[in-house]
């Protein structure tokens, strides 16, 4: 009893909300690593530990990244696991945990509120059922939604249970921003179709603004909230003109190129849907390894920035660009303090957006070298060559994009596992994953004189 009590007091004092949002996150990689390594997941081919667990971190990461072809080399249990898979990881398995919980009766712990809380919420709030009531019942209604209007184009190509099928997996891949598709060449055979384009598109924008926001939006037309808060605004802007602008820059680049016979109308879905999906899904009606260095750049800025803030998204984040900028505008106009929309960002928040963005391009820098290093030693034109296609899956990978240049199947052993654990950090956030493993903070006895350095 006494042992129990102390490891129960052990627990309590070092599992952080951090370290459980972690720790759930790794407990469901390697459930779901095991699970498609076994018999009853394979399709045409057997999958090794490697290829289970890097499809496991990719599901569960939400970010669509592949070493095989999911429709062929999984069983149809297989491809429903990994459904499963992005589904809990684009919420959180600690929703899912949290919610069960309340509909038995059973208390929530504050732990448990603050992990959720920090997962869908700028701030805490005192609705917190309401907001994870919302998480869950919104989540299934947009995702029903976008499988029934999928079905009836589906039924045009494929029986009808394989339409409704086909229509469900791809749905909530869409929301949650996973792109793990079960066409070999993603939605390549789509790229002028009006109905899935628009409807993948639309899933996968509602994913990525995140849930606060989407609550925040609907009770502002229902007229049960005055006006948006700040984080809604510098969302919503931000996504505008990131995916207006990406589209822009894509049908300029490639206009005389990849989609250069294509009628107007395809050729500006094709833009839109690859600016949307550049910055949170991995679908993608074009073939990526052929696209001009122009546009390959614009992708991994796309891909960097990610989608918004408690959302299933990665990369840094919209409203740290947003944030950024904001900072910079007002440097530049002599202000120490960071206004916008006749509100003040705290001096911390802009702290934390400079750490995150430094962080990430650290994590970046690391993981491209050790990719080019585990891949061997080759010609130097083929290094040069190899090093775009390894930066562009490092940057998807680190920002669960899944945009490939077509590299990926081709990983070694040490850099799929390299690439996994890229996968990993984006998710769950390297700050997050930063503060999980460190210890907590001692106060300084003394505090030492400033000194001035020379910067800039």
């Amino acid at each position: 009893m006494r042992l129990l009590i102390s490891v129960r007091r052990y627990l309590l004092f070092h599992l952080t909300p951090q370290r459980i949002f972690v720790l759930s996150f790794l407990i469901l990689i390697l459930a779901g690593a095991f699970l498609l390594w076994a018999p009853f997941s394979a399709g045409n081919r057997y999958l090794t530990f490697v290829d289970a667990l890097f499809t496991s971190v990719s599901a569960v990461c939400v970010t669509g990244l592949t070493v095989i072809d999911i429709g062929t080399d999984l069983s149809f249990t297989g491809q429903i696991i990994t459904m499963i898979l992005f589904q809990c990881g684009g919420l959180g398995i600690i929703t899912f945990s949290v919610f069960f919980f309340h509909l038995m009766g059973i208390s929530i712990s504050f732990t448990g509120r603050e992990v959720i809380q920090s997962s869908f919420l700028p701030s805490p709030q005192r609705d917190f059922q309401v907001i994870l009531k919302y998480v869950l019942i919104s989540t299934l209604i947009i995702e029903s939604i976008g499988a029934a209007i999928l079905v009836p184009r589906f039924a045009q190509d494929f029986p009808i249970k394989k339409a409704v099928y086909l229509s469900i997996y791809h749905a909530i891949s869409a929301f949650n921003n996973c792109g793990y598709a079960l066409f070999p060449d993603s939605f390549i055979g789509y790229q002028g179709d009006i109905i899935i384009n628009i409807t993948l598109m639309a899933l996968i924008v509602l994913g990525g603004i995140g849930f606060a926001v989407q609550f925040e939006v609907l009770s502002f037309f229902k007229k049960t909230k005055k006006r948006l808060s700040l984080h809604a605004k510098i969302v919503l802007i931000t996504t505008a003109i990131l995916i207006l602008s990406g589209a822009v820059l894509f049908f300029f680049f490639e206009n005389n190129f990849i989609i250069k016979d294509a009628p107007w109308h395809k050729k500006i879905l094709i833009s839109l849907f690859q600016s949307i999906t550049a910055r949170t899904a991995g679908f993608n009606t074009v073939d990526i390894g052929l696209l001009t260095n122009d546009t390959i750049l614009v992708l991994m800025i796309l891909m960097f920035i990610g989608a918004s803030p408690g959302s299933a998204g990665g990369g840094v984040k919209t409203t740290s660009l947003a944030v950024l900028f904001i900072m910079l505008w007002n440097r530049i106009k002599g202000h120490e303090e960071v206004n916008i929309m006749n509100r003040t960002i705290p001096n911390e928040l802009v702290s934390r957006v400079i750490y995150i963005i430094f962080a990430s391009v650290f994590s970046i820098a690391i993981i491209t070298s050790l990719m080019l290093f585990a891949g061997g030693r080759v010609q130097p034109l083929a290094s040069r060559h190899l090093f775009i296609e390894y930066l562009f899956d490092t940057i998807s990978a680190f920002a669960t994009a899944g945009l490939s240049m077509g590299i990926t199947p081709h990983l070694n052993n040490p850099q799929k596992i390299i690439l996994s654990i890229l996968m990993f950090a984006g998710r769950v956030g390297p700050l997050t994953l930063a503060f999980s493993l460190s210890m907590k903070p001692k106060k300084l006895a003394i505090r030492y004189a400033e000194e001035n350095i020379m910067v800039g």
